[in-house]
């Protein structure tokens, strides 16, 4: 039952926008979570707060980041790094290049 009762408490009628209530259903998504509205029986979008939105989209990106570094994990051979000063050399970068550069975080 639990899924029920979710289902009627997380969903809106579009027609409740059409009957001036939309201030009160932003209120509850800010209150109490995302909504569903239905149009024609069928979902039609999900609301969500500003600040749920920003979240889910920060999780979603650092679950990508995760993927791509446990992706990367599986070819990484410590045979095949380069040492920071051997790059800086087939780079031709010497310590007066890098004068200023302190501060700045390289990733």
């Amino acid at each position: 039952m639990v899924n029920v009762a979710s289902a009627i408490r997380d969903t809106v009628p579009i027609s409740s926008f059409n009957r001036g209530l939309a201030g009160r259903i932003f209120e509850e998504v800010k209150k109490n979570g995302a909504k569903v509205v239905i149009k024609n029986n069928s979902a039609e979008c999900v609301l969500l707060s500003p600040d749920e939105y920003i979240r889910m989209s920060d999780e979603l990106h650092d679950a990508r980041m995760l993927a791509v570094s446990l992706e990367r994990l599986t070819r990484y051979n410590p045979s095949e790094t380069v040492s920071w000063h051997d790059m800086n050399a087939r780079l031709g970068i010497d310590e007066n290049d890098l004068t200023g550069w302190e501060d700045i975080d390289l990733e």
